[in-house]
């Protein structure tokens, strides 16, 4: 392998001519034709078994020439960023320029990782808020924990009322003809829930069970099924019965139920204080560590490329399609129950990502200023920190992980803590200068229009465009649509 040239382009890129040649493309042709040789034939013999020279004769050598490449070039790609320690974002774009039976030259142009100016990372200062936990709070814990273990039972036949969890029967018809996905058996219904869309849950209330009913609603104008969208329709109701939530009694009993480490009330109530002060503690370790990490984002430079905001934009996608799956529904139906394009809804997760992609080129940036290295003592606490947590002996998962990449995470955690050991703790959030027009102040105006708008327009309630859009996604995700079938959407708001 030879680099003929090399030079850099704008936005990041890298071009790269290379020439293949001499042994190594004759190793290329060699696996090229062992590849390639059970699939000639040559007259007088069977399939694979005419000698190399007389097949070559009868092809010629230009017919191996395609496998010959795609056998050596990676290895030659490889060689050659890894030698002028590029360090690539993005798959190559590759072509061949000339190729005859002494080489072949093409040519690689990738996008590498930009380079980065940093500004101050040393002796910062940011907010962290005061860890104070209320016995109020530990108090909520324990009811949350006690609804966990609740268990749903009978109420004696009487009319419905809000806040009661029926199970109903219904049919919906238009026009007096049943349609999609508007009939369900024995569904659960919390009465006052807004599970439903507007009018249906309200017109339950008053009735016994043994009732058969029927009920009036329209469904909204905006609503994501075209054909039923501002339609009145009738439901058809059989109401079977009511329940309630009956929560387990707070004694000594309960507290051993629920953990072996409890064996009484005042053990539990220790318990969930530690509990809601280490999550405390570690949201208000995340709000100091985001404020140190958006002000060396902020003071540094950058020109990151847009291939890496979409890959990253690729990964929240896929991690928001893996919490839906968890609700039952895939990512095409709900963005087409939510009326939303792919495009748009990617949108949703551009300013996030740009600020993910801005955080880790500033903290590896850091482990290259400040000389910051990794001891073997650190790796192998890490990997067994790791083997503890998916029941692995470190022994085999060293050979199940990429170390390169284990060591960079290693490396920039280290590089986060020097950054926080420099760092003064500010006990009160500073005051916000007026702002210059940047552009997070742009976006967070967009957002408060888009806001606006969707209290009239329910369903681009998914297109918001906030700072943390994966956690906005997902309570979006947890609406309506997206906790029911597809069924039963119809009768859902």
């Amino acid at each position: 392998m030879k680099v003929l040239t090399q030079k850099e382009l704008p936005n990041s890129q890298v071009f790269f001519e290379i020439r293949v040649e001499g042994e190594e493309f004759q190793k290329g042709l060699d696996a090229a034709y062992r590849k390639n040789a059970p699939k000639l034939s040559v007259h007088g013999f069977r399939k694979g078994k005419a000698p190399k020279n007389l097949v070559l004769k009868t092809y010629g050598v230009g017919i191996l020439f395609d496998d010959a490449i795609g056998e050596t070039y990676p290895a030659a790609y490889e060689q050659a960023i890894t030698e002028a320690g590029v360090e690539p974002v993005d798959f190559p774009e590759i072509s061949v320029l000339e190729i005859n039976e002494e080489g072949y030259t093409f040519t690689a142009t990738l996008t590498q990782k930009p380079a980065v100016k940093l500004g101050a990372y040393r002796g910062l200062s940011a907010y962290k808020p005061p860890v104070d936990v209320t016995d109020e709070e530990v108090e909520q814990e324990i009811e949350a924990l006690r609804y966990r273990n609740s268990r749903l039972v009978d109420v004696e036949p009487r009319p419905v009322q809000k806040d009661d969890i029926v199970i109903i029967d219904y049919v919906g018809k238009l026009d007096g003809v049943p349609f999609d996905g508007g009939t369900a058996a024995a569904q659960q219904l919390v009465i006052g829930s807004g599970q439903f869309i507007p009018g249906f849950e309200d017109q339950i209330i008053g009735h016994t069970p043994g009732e058969t009913f029927d009920i009036d609603v329209t469904f909204p104008e905006d609503y994501p099924a075209d054909e039923l969208a501002g339609k009145a329709v009738v439901f058809t109701i059989s109401l079977h019965a009511i329940k309630k939530n009956e929560m387990p009694e707070l004694d000594d009993e309960f507290a051993k139920d629920v953990s072996d480490s409890y064996n009484t009330v005042d053990d539990l109530r220790a318990g969930m204080k530690t509990a809601v002060q280490e999550y405390k503690v570690s949201q208000a370790e995340r709000v100091f560590e985001d404020g140190l990490l958006s002000q060396i984002v902020e003071n540094m430079e950058v020109e990151v490329p847009q291939v890496m905001i979409d890959r990253q934009i690729d990964g929240m996608v896929e991690d928001f399609g893996q919490r839906l799956q968890q609700q039952g529904i895939n990512l095409e139906t709900y963005l087409a129950m939510t009326k939303t394009e792919m495009a748009d809804f990617r949108k949703n997760f551009a300013e996030p990502a740009e600020n993910n992609v801005k955080t880790s080129l500033a903290l590896e940036a850091i482990v290259k200023d400040a000389d910051i290295d990794i001891t073997e003592e650190e790796f192998n606490a890490e990997l067994d920190k790791i083997a503890e947590q998916v029941k692995i002996e470190s022994s085999k998962l060293v050979d199940m992980i990429d170390k390169a990449a284990l060591g960079r995470e290693i490396a920039v955690s280290k590089a986060l803590k020097l950054v926080k050991d420099s760092a003064t703790v500010l006990d009160k959030e500073p005051e916000k200068k007026p702002a210059k027009k940047t552009a997070k102040k742009a976006a967070k105006k967009a957002e408060e229009g888009e806001a606006e708008q969707a209290e009239a327009t329910p369903k681009k309630t998914a297109r918001k465009k906030k700072a943390d859009a994966p956690e906005e996604a997902e309570k979006e995700a947890e609406k309506k649509p997206a906790r029911k079938s597809t069924k039963k959407a119809s009768a859902e708001e």
